[in-house]
């Protein structure tokens, strides 16, 4: 019944939430006679506070309308290639009415960017995506909110996670494809395009993994060490629960979006509070760069999705308790994920130095994995101060972790071309 107490208690919350609002505009818009009132700045911004800290965080949009490629200013056209009932299929398409400019993008190489399916949406990866595209054709997998997924699709097993994949790389064509996946799905990436050649498929030209699990023994955090150190049942018995009916999913099993939000705030509960106070100071002082800045990190970092249990919960047995990917026994419907099967892929590894999700060397153990590719079509990277967040978002994404990938998507691709 936690999910419907989360409910009512929303529902219960919901007036006091839209007159925190109303009331933050009417003491801060400066066209209000309110705002001229004695400590108008400090009531409105304490309103905003409250407003923020309790309203809803829908699903952000990726909102990418243009990026400078090859020299020119090109505009973005985002639409859905392939639908599935728990994940879409996403493109980001590079238009231009200039024949010299589409001749310099036609060979820029594909990728398909696979995005976690861990509690926060897709858009999550905005940066990276915004940043592939001034050198990249790109595909994303945008997971849907479980939560918005009707009990009548069936079940969404980790299982079913792999299958997604490996019709995605059939879908788009693997021959020109460059997979780079981000955090949690290393590990069936891994295993669909393991899957693959192990039945003889067509392979993408590279696999890049950054900041995953694929060995979580290797330096373990205080992620692996939650989900070693409780029994797989008191995952099921304590974060499960059932969609109330006031959503599609109504009936549905999941990890709802709002405990995972709770877990995440716990992990840095200190952080936090600083950043919500010093939103708070910000607006008193004026300083609205600082507070649009807030505003935008907590409006991606809030939205959270409901996750299918079947999924958690092979997830938590089979990667973090069993390890059964490393150790060579993972059957996925009836087949065995054979990594040493993998040939003529050319595969890189991404990690952060401080990265307190997936430790040092969780990532770098596919190099050990996958022994069919040769040295000369191995890299990786360990990326000096970055955090997780940092290897695929922000300043040293950009300026230290891309220019790597680029070049390496690009070397492997010149190959696959002359071939």
């Amino acid at each position: 019944m936690l999910y419907h107490f989360h409910e009512f208690q929303r529902s219960l919350m919901s007036p006091l939430i839209a007159y925190s609002e109303a009331t933050a505009r009417m003491y801060g818009d400066r066209g209000s006679w309110m705002s001229k009132l004695p400590g108008a700045d400090r009531i409105s911004a304490g309103f905003e506070l409250m407003y923020r800290l309790g309203k809803d965080y829908e699903k952000p949009q990726f909102d990418i309308r243009s990026v400078v490629a090859h020299g020119h200013e090109i505009p973005i056209v985002e639409y859905c290639t392939l639908a599935k009932p728990f994940c879409k299929l996403v493109r980001f398409k590079r238009f231009s009415d200039d024949s010299e400019v589409v001749n310099d993008l036609k060979d820029d190489p594909v990728v398909l960017v696979v995005a976690p399916l861990s509690g926060h949406h897709s858009t999550l990866l905005r940066d990276t995506v915004k940043t592939l595209l001034q050198d990249h054709k790109v595909y994303i997998t945008d997971w849907i909110d479980a939560r918005m997924v009707p009990v009548a699709a069936g079940p969404f097993h980790l299982d079913d996670y792999i299958a997604y994949i490996e019709e995605f790389i059939r879908h788009i064509g693997a021959e020109k494809l460059h997979v780079i996946s981000v955090c949690q799905p290393t590990v069936p990436v891994l295993a669909a395009v393991s899957l693959m050649a192990s039945r003889g498929e067509k392979l993408p030209r590279t696999l890049t993994m950054m900041g995953g699990p694929i060995d979580p023994r290797e330096s373990p955090t205080k992620v692996n060490d939650l989900a070693v150190n409780k029994p797989h049942s008191w995952f099921q018995n304590t974060v499960i629960h059932t969609v109330p009916p006031n959503f599609p999913g109504s009936g549905r099993r999941v990890y709802p979006g709002f405990l995972q939000h709770a877990g995440f705030i716990a992990m840095n509960p200190g952080r936090h509070m600083s950043s919500h106070w010093d939103f708070y100071e910000d607006l008193v002082r004026g300083d609205l760069e600082d507070a649009d800045g807030h505003r935008r990190f907590y409006d991606e970092y809030n939205a959270v999705l409901d996750m299918p249990a079947e999924y958690y919960l092979d997830t938590i047995r089979v990667v973090f308790q069993e390890h059964l990917l490393p150790r060579g026994e993972w059957d996925v419907a009836g087949e065995r994920v054979r990594p040493q099967d993998i040939k003529g892929v050319a595969l890189m590894t991404i990690e952060g130095e401080l990265d307190d999700i997936s430790g040092i060397g969780q990532t770098r153990a596919a190099h050990k994995l996958c022994t069919g590719v040769p040295a000369n079509m191995r890299e990786h990277f360990e990326v000096p101060g970055a955090g997780h967040y940092g290897i695929f978002s922000g300043r040293r994404w950009r300026e230290t972790v891309y220019p790597k990938l680029r070049d390496f998507i690009r070397s492997h691709a010149q190959v696959a071309s002359k071939k």
